[in-house]
């Protein structure tokens, strides 16, 4: 089957006559693909634009520092809390930002009523401090030896967080001895 003869096509702006743009037949051929797939497979494009900035986006997200990749906000599992994850004096800290459990009553309403220090019991939740003095360990790639504060009972446990390889942050609550304890998991939002 014998090749089709292509031509080489200049195209020219109006009122110019210095050409804009060479043009191969290959050229065209990705131009007409490029105009096909826009008119017939829109939806085909989208996906295939929204995977590239999504992939940007990981990218430059892997740029992190690692002991920086704990930062941001955070929703549980359960879907019932929000914490926002922040550096402070080298150390991270953490603060509700967002919680479900108000009995059909405002946010900023709720209280840390249970806590053992009668000088707290009148703060907010919304905003309260919830994991104090976390520092990086880059040989465990985790935070340690810091704190997490359990509302519902008034209750600070020594804390340990990692990132697992789906992304998730691994937040273990325990007492003096970090084989016992509780993990609560977290997704980044």
């Amino acid at each position: 089957m014998p090749e089709p003869e292509f031509e080489i096509h200049i195209r020219k702006q109006p009122f110019n006559e210095k050409p804009v743009c060479f043009q191969t037949n290959d050229q065209l051929i990705v131009l007409h693909i490029i105009n096909v797939m826009f008119t017939m497979y829109p939806k085909f494009l989208f996906n295939f634009f929204a995977l590239i900035l999504l992939t940007v986006n990981f990218s430059v997200a892997n740029n992190v520092p690692p002991a920086q990749q704990i930062c941001g906000k955070w929703e549980s599992s359960d879907k019932n809390l929000i914490v926002q994850v922040y550096e402070v004096d080298n150390k991270f800290v953490g603060k509700i930002i967002w919680y479900s459990d108000t009995g059909g009553k405002p946010m900023d309403y709720g209280t840390d009523w249970r806590n053992p220090d009668p000088k707290l019991r009148t703060r907010k939740i919304l905003g309260m401090p919830v994991l104090s003095g976390m520092v990086y360990e880059p040989e465990s790639n985790s935070w340690e030896n810091g704190t997490i504060y359990e509302s519902k009972n008034g209750r600070e446990w020594n804390a340990s967080i990692y990132i697992d390889k789906q992304g998730f942050l691994k937040v273990k609550g325990y007492w003096h001895i970090k084989i016992i304890g509780r993990t609560m998991t977290f997704f980044r939002v």
